[in-house]
């Protein structure tokens, strides 16, 4: 089995990285960076989101977990007192493969240009200079005309991120579907917008359609990009999952309790 490691890169995550390195190459795997089976993610939620992007290329090959040297994460749960068990593990393959689904988002522009990108936790659009004016479609249909800061299209594993910080559902992540969440809408007397998340199956898509020509900032994850000459941004779930190494039960609903609901 071959096998890369992702960092947070500060001292406690390098020196897990180090013994993690060690301990299963003494069992045998071989680290490959570029084609691993496994790759072991130290740090926090943030460290996974820069692992998954690393490997979007071969997402059907390669599985993720996740080593918290901070707080418990939805995606980081071992904790650094359990790597010799973890190690074992892997090198026993004793884990089963999970699947969540991902978001898909298709950027296209004016001079006919398409640009594909996925997202584990959720993409934004904002305008950076005036207010966001977007025309949503869904499934082709005009739906509304957003005014206001913003726009987030999450995941389901990606609902407990910035997406609840906005006031979007939390959605459980094997559920095949994405979420649209506004941020700070204007409604009054002559803008109107639904006002409330709307979740969406994975037969669906969303169409975001500027009003007038603007730029706009817009992220996948962690990644920023700033858009010009934008003629639409399409989302819908994505053909590809993301594969995730289960050693043990990790139940969904036990780390929302513990993340936004338990006492320390």
């Amino acid at each position: 089995m071959k096998f890369a490691i992702q960092s947070r890169r500060d001292s406690q995550s390098n020196e897990l990285k180090g013994l993690a390195m060690r301990y299963l190459q003494d069992f045998g795997l071989v680290l490959d960076e570029e084609e691993p089976d496994i790759v072991i993610s130290i740090g926090g939620d943030g460290t996974l989101l820069h692992a998954f992007h690393r490997h979007t290329h071969r997402l059907d090959k390669v599985a993720f977990v996740g080593i918290h040297t901070g707080h418990l994460g939805f995606y980081a749960d071992w904790k650094p007192s359990e790597l010799e068990k973890l190690v074992l593990s892997i090198a026993k393959k004793e884990f089963n493969v999970v699947e969540y689904p991902l978001l898909e988002v298709k950027v296209h522009h004016n001079n006919s240009d398409t640009n594909t990108y996925l997202a584990l936790n959720e993409s934004t659009v904002k305008s950076p200079d005036i207010t966001l004016v977007m025309d949503i479609e869904l499934n082709g249909n005009h739906f509304e005309r957003f005014r206001g800061d913003g726009l987030c299209l999450s995941t389901p594993s990606g609902s407990t991120a910035y997406n609840k910080a906005l006031g979007g559902a939390i959605i459980h992540p094997t559920l095949q579907a994405f979420q649209l969440t506004e941020m700070a809408s204007i409604n009054n007397r002559v803008f109107r917008t639904v006002g409330s998340s709307l979740v969406l199956p994975a037969h669906h898509n969303c169409t975001l359609k500027p009003v007038t020509d603007q730029k706009f900032m817009m992220t996948v994850d962690h990644i920023q990009l700033v858009q010009t000459d934008l003629q639409s941004i399409s989302f819908n779930v994505a053909t590809e999952k993301v594969r995730f190494a289960r050693f043990r039960p990790f139940p969904f609903w036990e780390r929302v309790h513990e993340s936004f609901v338990a006492n320390e």
